[in-house]
């Protein structure tokens, strides 16, 4: 673990920089050990309105709360400003948190985040007191929209939901990190391997959040360990800083301390 680097996310302080989320596990069990194995802090949850008006009665909930860890509703499967805030209210009320994953889907194949509605249930959700962290692309101009609207975070996509490709715009990605500096960033969806979550963290995004990685793994608790560990190196080797890349090759020794043999004819 990096030391003195806590990340504080949303007025609070956390140790750990990657957040996981509940579905799609064979198991109850197999979630919890997940989320314990890895030391994540932050989960994602979906609630369902039948749930809501049910008071979050089913076992499922009563075990996400056993986990004593910050939980973080989203408003997963919405296509409208008014649906989003709808369940957001719900969340709220079940959950106890004015925490909220801010989801809205534009392209039924993609699932890629609606960037007109974005914006709007945002300021309307933050009005309302919620911490807004909505999921989002890498484009600059709605990532500028959702600071207005007073997100306390932008989350853009990796590549789409469940899909395992990784960071599928680099060059976006990284524009996004140099012209929000000050913002928390973090990449959430289409995170496959470990190797992905290292590279957005050594890329100075301040964490990530994946599930199906994790969830459909054959031994989920095991590679949410490593995908905690890729953080932390990702995080390490940002902070110690990692050396440009150039085209030619450079001698790791000098050759004017290099030993000179003589042989006589």
């Amino acid at each position: 673990m990096v030391e003195n680097d806590d990340w504080k996310l949303g007025g609070e302080v956390f140790t750990s920089r990657m957040m996981l989320g509940t579905a799609r596990y064979p198991s109850p069990r197999a979630m919890q050990d997940a989320v314990v194995r890895s030391g994540v802090q932050i989960i994602t949850v979906s609630l369902r309105r039948e749930n809501a008006r049910e008071k979050s009665g089913q076992a499922f909930w009563e075990q996400v709360r056993q986990l004593d860890v910050r939980v973080l509703p989203n408003t997963a499967g919405c296509r409208s400003v008014d649906e989003a805030i709808t369940t957001a209210e719900m969340a709220r009320e079940v959950f106890e948190t004015p925490w909220l994953k801010l989801e809205i889907t534009g392209d039924e194949h993609t699932l890629q985040p609606d960037p007109f509605a974005l914006p709007e249930a945002a300021a309307e959700l933050t009005k309302r007191g919620f911490v807004v962290l909505p999921y989002t692309t890498e484009d600059l101009v709605l990532g500028e929209r959702l600071l207005d609207a007073g997100c306390a975070a932008l989350m853009p996509w990796g590549a789409p939901i469940g899909s395992g490709r990784g960071l599928n715009n680099t060059y976006g990605l990284r524009l996004m990190r140099e012209r929000f500096p000050d913002t928390q960033l973090v990449v959430d969806a289409g995170l496959g391997a470990p190797s992905h979550a290292a590279q957005a963290m050594e890329m100075g995004y301040d964490g990530v959040l994946l599930n199906t990685a994790v969830a459909r793994a054959r031994e989920p608790a095991v590679m949410a360990l490593a995908f905690a560990r890729a953080v932390e190196a990702g995080r390490a080797a940002y902070r110690a800083g990692i050396i440009p890349a150039i085209d030619v090759a450079q001698r790791s020794t000098p050759l004017a301390d290099t030993p000179f043999w003589r042989r006589d004819a």
